[in-house]
């Protein structure tokens, strides 16, 4: 069952589409580079490393809540953990990011991934979620995440970030059933994975779909939505169910589709329009351009004031940037923005 603690906290609330006393907010990559307290701490141990020890990952997952007062935590983590136990040898380069070793570009290739038990092998973020829960004191809900099923394959595919995403597509193209088998499996591994999280005490959870605007609407359609909304119908009962993408307008239908109860909206789509395409019988999230955070305090809220406007007071808005924090971002203009959402948004 799932926790239910904070249930009628803000950030919980909106995602049911309650009424709220203000727009909550929190950010992707809320601890990440931009922070003084994590690059102090980058500078000591690998990204895997902390990734590792519940201890810190709970501790660089807190700091930002006290710091820029928002309301929501998110686990500190990484979409691609659930493929290391894969046998694909992830590595995370210095200035590189994430590279796979040992990509499935084939039949072959997908024979070779290794078979294993979420609930043992990502053990460390389950301890991390406890640990989390456990500081966070129920000041603000936690939220768990996963990658969604085309991401990691892409991943798992293109062995590394990719402009055209070429491999993928061309698995998909020339091996269908290839493609199937492997989307079958990520999507049952994933929905293990979050549960864990949700019973470790994650409150909601965000699947990241962060590549899926390279699609076509028809190649989404059949490639794609079933997996998203297999992964998304096993998620345990009650628990609000985030679908985050980015480069997606022409797909929101489609995204919609798949399920969640709160939609993710990137800055490329104003957020009126985006919910009136996804329908306002569901909660959205957004929108503001993370560049923005760059501008002076007063042009941020300026902007911030635009996004809540355009959300017209209509239950059901989770205040985000349309992606993650980028890491040269001012703090202090973070915290700007938090304030601003909070002051403007106030009931």
């Amino acid at each position: 069952m799932p926790n239910r603690s904070l249930q009628n906290h803000p950030f919980l609330a909106a995602c049911r589409r309650e009424a709220v006393r203000y727009t909550p907010v929190w950010l992707m990559r809320q601890a990440g580079r931009y922070m003084e307290d994590y690059r102090a701490l980058r500078a000591q141990y690998g990204f895997l490393e902390l990734c590792k020890k519940p201890d810190l990952a709970a501790e660089i997952t807190v700091t930002p809540v006290e710091r820029l007062k928002v309301d929501a935590a998110i686990i500190f983590a990484d979409i691609l953990l659930i493929l290391e136990p894969m046998g694909v040898g992830l590595e995370y380069s210095k200035g590189d990011g994430p590279v796979i070793h040992r990509p499935v570009r084939n039949g072959k290739d997908l024979d070779d991934l290794k078979d294993f038990d979420p609930n043992k092998e990502l053990s460390f973020v389950y301890e991390a979620v406890k640990k989390t829960r456990a500081a966070l004191d129920d000041r603000v809900p936690l939220i768990g995440f996963a990658g969604a099923p085309f991401t990691l394959a892409s991943y798992l595919i293109e062995g590394a970030g990719s402009r055209n995403y070429t491999h993928a597509k061309k698995l998909y193209y020339t091996a269908p059933e290839v493609w199937h088998c492997l989307l079958q499996r990520l999507s049952q591994l994933i929905t293990k994975y979050l549960n864990c999280q949700i019973a470790a005490g994650a409150q909601a959870v965000q699947l990241f779909d962060s590549w899926a605007g390279c699609l076509t609407p028809g190649d989404y359609e059949h490639f794609v939505l079933p997996y998203t909304r297999s992964v998304i119908a096993g998620i345990t009962p009650g628990v609000p169910v985030i679908s985050f993408s980015t480069g997606t307008a022409g797909l929101l239908k489609h995204i919609r589709a798949a399920g969640g109860d709160v939609i993710g909206l990137d800055w490329r789509i104003n957020l009126d329009e985006g919910w009136a395409t996804v329908g306002h019988d569901v909660a959205v999230q957004g929108n503001l351009d993370p560049v923005a955070l760059f501008a002076p305090p007063k042009e941020i809220r300026r902007r911030v004031a635009d996004v809540l406007d355009r959300a017209g007071n209509r239950p059901g808005h989770i205040f985000n940037l349309g992606h993650g924090v980028l890491p040269e971002t001012p703090v202090d203009h973070v915290i700007a923005m938090v304030e601003a959402v909070h002051e403007l948004s106030a009931r």
